[in-house]
């Protein structure tokens, strides 16, 4: 036995055969994928599951995303799979694509938050993808940090977020994309993104030949909806426009995070994180949340956000945002 939050090296592959092992025992496995680190567990054991809604404090209201390597797992969590949804599957998989399918019975409802549907994708990232092969069971994994705070991009923010709640954490450096997967449902009378993320709702409607809308959330139907998600302790507002100066209060301690180089110096905030230097937005959402990790540390009043343009990954984006500068109150 090993210490629980022991930290491996991810590219040892007697890491990935101890993580296996613990998946398959009932344990909680961190590990990278493309998009953020996953605190993962056999998708099909109920009290495994239920270790990692305590290891997070999650909400059971709010369901897991199922982890499968290969099309044939999807036989033991999925009732039907739509024309449209193998479309998908050829266009995006493996990579950062949940679809949202009807369940199967055996698939446990504290996974699925009691819905009829399994919100289920094929990681891109080899790490990933070796776990799930060697531990022989689909893996349920939510991001792996405490319920609602800002995602992990590294082995570090884990172990910062979960210390000790975790079996062990493989420690596959930092992730590529840095936000989590779009999520997509066929489910209803219209094809719909339940989440944002790096696959874009233009790419999606060129592969399926429909009219893909973002959802109206009334109840939470997959990861990452509820109003407050991806948040810091220090409050956030997000400006109106990229370089707008706004007035800050007093002797307010406040951070800058920018989405390109700054045009000028502007001495008013205490540090300033700058996202990408050209604003390439791929570059701005792999350091998303490392930066606002970073800026959470510096015992700020307050932190303001420049936005970015809301077209393709952009709106992935300032979806995370949003979510993180909505109140407590």
């Amino acid at each position: 036995m090993i210490p629980t939050g022991t930290v491996l090296p991810a590219t040892d592959r007697e890491s990935i055969r101890m993580a296996g092992a613990i998946i398959r025992q009932g344990g909680i496995v961190a590990f990278p994928t493309e998009t953020v680190y996953g605190l993962g567990c056999d998708a099909l054991n109920p009290e495994a599951v239920a270790r990692v809604f305590e290891a997070k404090r999650r909400p059971s209201f709010d369901p897991l995303i199922v982890h499968v390597a290969t099309r044939v797992s999807l036989d033991r969590l999925a009732e039907t799979i739509s024309v449209g949804d193998h479309r998908l599957m050829d266009a995006f998989w493996p990579g950062p694509l949940t679809l949202v399918l009807p369940k199967r019975e055996q698939v446990p409802d504290l996974v699925t938050a009691g819905l009829s549907t399994v919100a289920v994708r094929m990681p891109a990232h080899p790490v990933a993808r070796a776990l799930i092969r060697e531990a022989g069971v689909p893996i349920a994994a939510p991001s792996a940090n405490p319920f609602g705070y800002v995602s992990p991009t590294c082995a570090q923010h884990v172990l910062d977020g979960l210390g000790d709640r975790v079996d062990l954490i493989l420690d596959g450096g930092s992730c590529p994309i840095g936000v989590e997967s779009t999520i997509v449902s066929m489910i209803g009378t219209w094809p719909e993104i339940l989440r944002p993320g790096s696959i874009t709702l233009a790419e999606i409607q060129e592969v399926i030949g429909l009219v893909v809308r973002a959802a109206d959330v009334r109840t939470v139907a997959a990861p990452g909806q509820l109003p407050r998600h991806y948040a810091t302790q220090t409050p956030v507002t997000i400006l109106a426009a990229q370089g707008e100066r706004p007035v800050l209060h007093g002797h307010e301690r406040a951070g800058l995070l920018a989405m390109s180089a700054l045009g000028h110096a502007d001495e008013r905030y205490c540090v300033i994180e700058v996202l990408s230097p050209s604003g390439d937005l791929r570059e701005v959402a792999r350091n998303l949340f490392a930066a606002l990790r970073r800026l959470d540390a510096q015992s700020l009043d307050r932190l303001y956000v420049e936005p970015c343009d809301e077209q393709g990954l952009g709106l992935a984006i300032m979806d995370r945002l949003r979510r993180c500068a909505v109140s407590i109150s």
